[in-house]
């Protein structure tokens, strides 16, 4: 194969407490978008193209595409002694350009470079997931970094290059250089609420729209198979390629089945199959808080949850147009046959704490499509 271009992406070193970077934030926290804009003002953040409209957000930074991706035969982390660009040399099978456009096909496992590299300070680490938009399109996509034991996680004081796996589920894709299904955190500490304190937000705020919260450590939240029909969607097998960067240019008819329950209460998950449905109660994410929630739970069924997981400040905020906002849950069975009920709790919301409240909130004039949203497929679909 060729080989990972190196001369692009900057090669990672061991952590370091002793960096001539930034000086530590304080206090303890996820980092709001203007301490993002610092991070690319001092090149801890670095872009290999300028900064795209939309694509800071309040508590986060989305994360582009480069020019090409490698085909490779199964999933990998590089684990600690070893660079990505080493493991591709052994793993990858082609390299594929992007040009104006390129498929990647269901079934098969790509690794792409990411635009955005790190360069990060002692004590300030970072967390990625898949944007909202990907996992409504059951697109299964990670990031990983050199020398990590694990997925979606960056050391803090990390120095190297990004990159992201992406293995679409039941859409074929089309992507090009700066298409966006990642998004990164940046956090200083641990900024995670314990019970008290997220009973105390709960009873100022109202996280989530019951009178009481389900709190062993996090928000439960339950599903809604009792809403006025559709109360889901499930995917078409064999369905066309999705487009991740033209917004509406796909018939909904065309990709999903509208999920009716007859009177019924309960719905049979059958493996292998996706479904998109939302949450019973509406959740409020305040201005000082970002949310996340947990993308699987074993102990409430044999099925994935939500493979979007971050929620931004502001999101379900009534000063921001998201009163009632419910959450969007994409599900997917595993193996067995699966009867969700209606009001089952499916997934948990960890809240942690922001550094500041950030400039920008969800639904300010961001282009965030599913601010107020109840259940709503990906913005691709009309």
């Amino acid at each position: 194969m060729n080989n990972a271009d190196d001369s692009i992406m900057p090669e990672a070193r061991p952590t370091s407490q002793n960096d001539e970077a930034l000086e530590q934030p304080a206090p303890s926290g996820i980092l709001p978008s203007q301490a993002i804009e610092g991070l690319i003002a001092s090149r801890a953040i670095q872009l290999r193209a300028p900064l795209a409209d939309t694509q800071l957000q309040p508590a986060s930074l989305d994360l582009r595409l480069g020019s090409f991706a490698y085909r490779v035969r199964a999933s990998f982390l590089p684990g600690p002694d070893s660079r990505v660009a080493d493991k591709l040399e052994q793993l990858s099978l082609h390299r594929i350009e992007f040009g104006d456009g390129a498929v990647l096909e269901t079934g098969c496992v790509y690794v792409v470079p990411l635009l955005e590299s790190l360069d990060l300070p002692a004590g300030i680490s970072a967390a990625t997931n898949p944007k909202s938009s990907t996992g409504r399109l059951d697109v299964f996509t990670r990031v990983i970094a050199d020398r990590v034991s694990a997925f979606d996680q960056v050391p803090a004081g990390y120095k190297g290059p990004l990159y992201a796996e992406i293995c679409p589920q039941t859409f074929p894709i089309i992507v090009r250089q700066g298409s966006r299904l990642s998004q990164i955190r940046i956090r200083c500490g641990n900024p995670r609420d314990d019970d008290r304190t997220l009973e105390e937000l709960h009873a100022e705020q109202k996280l989530v729209s019951s009178a009481t919260a389900d709190i062993p450590e996090r928000i439960g939240l339950p599903d809604d198979l009792s809403a006025d029909p559709p109360i889901g969607y499930r995917a078409r097998r064999h369905p066309g390629d999705v487009d991740v960067d033209k917004d509406g240019a796909c018939a909904i008819p065309e990709y999903w089945e509208p999920i009716t329950l007859d009177g019924g209460s309960s719905l049979v998950l059958d493996p292998d199959q996706f479904y998109i449905l939302a949450s019973k109660e509406a959740v409020h994410v305040p201005p000082t808080h970002a949310a996340e929630m947990v993308p699987f739970n074993p102990l409430v069924g044999e099925f994935r949850v939500h493979y979007a997981g971050f929620f931004d400040p502001g999101f379900g905020h009534e000063a921001t147009g998201g009163a009632g906002s419910r959450a969007v849950l994409e599900v997917r069975s595993h193996n067995v046959p699966f009867i969700l009920e209606d009001g089952q709790i499916v997934g948990r919301l960890v809240y942690e704490r922001l550094t500041e409240t950030p400039k920008l909130l969800y639904g300010s004039g961001l282009g965030s499509p599913y601010q107020a949203q109840g259940l709503k497929l990906s913005k691709h679909f009309r």
